[in-house]
């Protein structure tokens, strides 16, 4: 069959208004609409086009399934119809995978993955900068941090024992930032900056003086039940007599404690002596029992003791 085999309708009273160069397009927009038509009634596609002497037949039904609907379509776009199905001429056939393929694809699709993309990327930036500001900058800052500390520590330092004390710790953070420990340079300059801290205080040691608190406890040692150590409760007074918070070994637990008050130990003699003056009046005449000056690392006592201390009685 050709488009030549079936003449033209007569055109009717608005096909005769149309402009001449709508009837092309009219007629292909008709085909295509057959081939739709076809693809929606397989039952007839399957076997009518399987059967070529009957395609005139097909084309008939077609024609009363059109003329249901009020339309009257020219047996030449029907024919045209059903020859584009056969040669599956309005098929789109995707073109085969390629780079080029592959890149209009992704030029297509941009904003849905743009959006994705650009949010990764945010992520990302945000995770760069974070690590650097929060890892790589002050791990590179720590040389220069051990430096300083050591250095302000040795300007407060009066005494050998702290100039020791500080040269021990900053060797050790030395050692860490050759091998690279990160966690020990901070623990180096952490002690650092406590020891400085503990140099710069300046205080009076004084019995605890109020009314309801010991000015003093005894205890039985568990390693001579037959002795006893005595404890002056006493605390740390600042320049301005307000109590300062300072860092006590405790004898009992080994730990170094922040503390307000501790008990500090002293010889028998001394516990008497200050247990009278309480019990006399329920004052102490005299409640000062040391000093720690700037620079020092521990208080000059003006009592009996070996300097050790409990913080919890």
């Amino acid at each position: 069959m050709t488009d030549a085999a079936a003449p033209p309708p007569a055109p009717g009273p608005q096909a005769a208004n149309a402009p001449p160069s709508a009837a092309p397009l009219d007629d292909v927009m008709l085909a295509m609409d057959v081939v739709d038509t076809l693809r929606q009634r397989q039952d007839l596609v399957a076997r009518e086009l399987a059967e070529p002497q009957r395609a005139q037949e097909l084309i008939g039904r077609l024609r009363k399934i059109y003329a249901a609907q009020g339309i009257d379509v020219p047996d030449a776009v029907l024919e045209q119809g059903v020859a584009a199905l056969a040669e599956e001429r309005f098929v789109h056939r995707p073109p085969p995978p390629s780079f080029a393929t592959t890149m209009a694809r992704i030029y297509v699709t941009r904003r849905r993955w743009g959006t994705l993309l650009l949010a990764a990327i945010a992520i990302v930036v945000v995770a760069i900068a974070s690590y650097r500001s929060q890892v790589v900058a002050p791990r590179a800052a720590l040389p220069a941090e051990l430096t300083a500390a050591y250095t302000s520590t040795l300007e407060v330092a009066a005494e050998p024992t702290a100039t020791e004390r500080a040269d021990a710790l900053v060797a050790v953070g030395r050692g860490a930032l050759r091998d690279g420990d990160v966690a020990a340079v901070r623990g180096a300059l952490s002690d650092l900056e406590q020891l400085r801290a503990t140099l710069e205080q300046s205080y009076q040691v004084r019995i605890v003086n109020r009314p309801g608190e010991a000015s003093g406890v005894w205890r039985v040692p568990d390693i001579n039940p037959d002795a006893r150590n005595y404890y002056l409760i006493v605390e740390a007074l600042g320049p301005d007599g307000r109590p300062l918070t300072v860092r006590v070994h405790d004898e009992e637990t080994g730990a170094d404690v922040a503390v307000r008050s501790w008990g500090l130990r002293v010889d028998e003699a001394t516990y008497r002596a200050v247990e009278r003056d309480k019990l006399d009046d329920g004052i102490l005449q005299n409640d000062l029992v040391g000093r720690k000056q700037r620079g020092n690392l521990e208080p000059t006592y003006t009592v009996a003791t070996t300097g050790a201390a409990i913080t919890r009685w």
